[in-house]
């Protein structure tokens, strides 16, 4: 096991368990070339299982990594509330890539994360809004994202993903692949 396929699970296994839309990771890189091949190789023994990966932004040694069932963002984004939000920020939301692309750019060009990012994420809309319109803050629960409605609902959902992650950690350590963890979708 190298060290991307620890951080896939560190970061990414409710993905890969099919109970989240996506999840992002920085990933520290020595050659970016192969970086790309890791990612070509990810994509190609993934993606006819539902899951793809795509570098959002890279720096010098950094790549900022988005692991994401393609379906389920589908289906987030044809939500007529986050639609509406994401057409009137400029997202062209009726294409994944073009979405995709949009939000990478978004990242690129901005000092900070461009707060709907989250819903790319799984977090509810709700919650991205009450960060947007309370600035980050007041919320009532902090965890995977900063809660701002139906807190104990939420506190379960993060402890349905931490133990998810445990898991998967542990069958990776004794040695499943992370092909055999990722639930086909």
């Amino acid at each position: 096991m190298n060290t991307f396929e620890k951080e896939i699970i560190r970061h990414c296994s409710p993905t890969l368990a099919g109970i989240k839309t996506g999840n992002l990771f920085s990933y520290h890189f020595a050659d970016y070339y192969h970086l790309i091949d890791e990612i070509t190789e990810w994509n190609h023994s993934l993606n006819s299982r539902g899951v793809y990966f795509e570098i959002l932004k890279i720096n010098a040694s950094r790549g900022l990594i988005y692991v994401y069932r393609k379906k389920r963002l589908l289906h987030d984004l044809s939500c007529p509330k986050v639609r509406c939000f994401l057409d009137e920020i400029g997202y062209p939301t009726r294409d994944v890539e073009s979405c995709l692309k949009f939000l990478a750019m978004r990242i690129q060009n901005s000092t900070d994360f461009p707060h709907e990012i989250g819903l790319f994420l799984s977090y509810p809309f709700e919650d991205v809004e009450g960060f947007i319109s309370h600035e980050g803050k007041n919320c009532k629960h902090c965890g995977y994202w900063k809660v701002y409605r139906n807190e104990n609902e939420k506190i379960r959902l993060f402890k349905k993903y931490k133990k998810c992650t445990q898991k998967y950690y542990q069958c990776l350590l004794k040695g499943s692949s992370i092909l055999r963890l990722t639930v086909a979708a």
